[in-house]
Parts: C-alpha cells; sequence; structure tokens
C-alpha cells in the first residue's frame, strides 16, 4: 500500500480523536506545574485535541490549589479537577477520571515527572498506525532505561519484572510500567476486570489484557526518578506485589 495514503487515512481518522490524561496526585505541589508545562507543550506540538484530569486525593501540600492556578492559567477546557477528600487507591483514581474523561483515549501517567510527555505523540503514532488498543511505555525494550535510581531499586525493579515475565507471560515487556494509552473502553472494561491495588494494578492491567485478547504495542521511554516528594514504594507494597504476583500466576 501507498505509505503517503495510509498517513493520510490516519489524520483523517484521528480528526475526532480526543485524549484525555489522567493524573492522579498525592503531595505533588512541585512537580504538578513542570508537569503540566510539559503536558501542552508536547500536545499542542502534535496537534491533537486533549484534556488534563487532575485527580488528587486530598493532598495535604496545597497541591490541589496549585491545580486552581494552572487551570486560571490554561483554561479550564484543558485543566479539569476531579478531587478526592482522601486517597482511596490508583484503580479507583482512575475509574474517577474516566467517569469524567471526555476523550474516546486515556493516557494514565505519574504526576511526578517520571514519565516525560515527550513520548505521548510516539504513543499516539504507534497506536494510530496500527489501531492498538493498548500502548504501553517500556523501560526494558526498544532503547527504554531507568536513571536516578541506585543499584538496590533496580535490582528490585528488575527482579520484579523478570519474575513476572517467567510466571505470567504477559505479551509485554514492562509490567509494572504506569504510563500507557488506552482506547477508552478498553481500559473501561479492564478496570472492571481487575482486583488488585496499588503496584500490582498495572501489572493486572496487562495480563487481563492478554486475557481479553486485546493488542498492545510498546514505546521505549526513559524513567527518572522524581526529584520532588517521596516515593510511594515501600515494603508494604513489595510484599503486596509478590502476593498479587502469586495470585495472577494462580487465576489466569
Amino acid at each position: 500500500m501507498d505509505p503517503e495514503r495510509i498517513s493520510k487515512d490516519i489524520t483523517e481518522m484521528a480528526k475526532n480523536d480526543k485524549y484525555s490524561i489522567l493524573l492522579p496526585t498525592y503531595n505533588e505541589v512541585e512537580n504538578l506545574p513542570l508537569i503540566i508545562w510539559l503536558i501542552v507543550k508536547y500536545m499542542d506540538k502534535a496537534g491533537v485535541n486533549y484534556e488534563i484530569i487532575v485527580i488528587d486525593d486530598g493532598s495535604p501540600d496545597g497541591t490541589l490549589d496549585m491545580a486552581k492556578q494552572l487551570q486560571t492559567l490554561y483554561g479550564t477546557d484543558k485543566i479539569v479537577l476531579r478531587p478526592r477528600e482522601k486517597k482511596l487507591g490508583l484503580g479507583t483514581a482512575y475509574m474517577h477520571g474516566i467517569k469524567h474523561a471526555t476523550g474516546n483515549f486515556i493516557i494514565l501517567m505519574d504526576a511526578d515527572l517520571s514519565h516525560h510527555p515527550k513520548f505521548i505523540p510516539k504513543m499516539i503514532e504507534l497506536q494510530r498506525y496500527l489501531n492498538l488498543d493498548i500502548v504501553t511505555g517500556t523501560r526494558y525494550a526498544l532503547g527504554g532505561g531507568v536513571y536516578g535510581w541506585d543499584f538496590k531499586r533496580k535490582l528490585i525493579s528488575r527482579t520484579a519484572n523478570y519474575i513476572a515475565q517467567i510466571l505470567l507471560t504477559p505479551g509485554a515487556s514492562d509490567l509494572t510500567g504506569s504510563f500507557r494509552l488506552y482506547k477508552k473502553p478498553v481500559l473501561e472494561k479492564l478496570i472492571k476486570s481487575c482486583v488488585s491495588t496499588g503496584y500490582v494494578f498495572q501489572m493486572e492491567m496487562i495480563v487481563r489484557a492478554r486475557q481479553f485478547n486485546f493488542t498492545i504495542g510498546e514505546v521505549g521511554i526513559s524513567f527518572v526518578d522524581r526529584v520532588y516528594g517521596e516515593s510511594k514504594l515501600d515494603n508494604s507494597e513489595i510484599f503486596k506485589y509478590v502476593k498479587g504476583l502469586l495470585y495472577l500466576f494462580a487465576t489466569t
């Protein structure tokens, strides 16, 4: 087929596309202005229709107040605020955001600057070209990498991902990553089918996607450790990960 014709067809199909970027936040007052500035920069450059939905879970550091200032700066059509009173879990934060999303595509990413928005246009391009159900960012293939972690953190992440690959054979190289693009109906179905919380939730999403025969593509990303704030990963999350991994192995 003619590559130029394919490109025109993809562009024509994309005219009605809108991307809802979900940003769950908790104590991200320093990071939020920069991540939103970067998202706006790269999405505007890509020339796509989008909205950023900030789901703050009762941050005591003033994250919501900062989000309100950013909404004033960028406009209510670009910055949508859907806060909650307290931390209720990542999965429920996504469901809360989806209820208010007006886009037919949903992008999930962290607000702590570990996911650079410059990779979003690459995800969009791959999805459009292959009509994929999911495009996931990978740190462990296609030129991806991890920066800013010490040896222990890298070892934990690599080991966790390696064991998951052996036990679950998910068809994706990075199970625990959370930088992904979904068709909205696909994400809604996956979230309803998942029972995990915390870091295991992201892994289960890909495993369930394989069960439903959804198509998955990957884009290599550079993952950078947060500069401001504290990581939410602790020993309890590691225990939950192992428990969740064994559960998925036994039930899928």
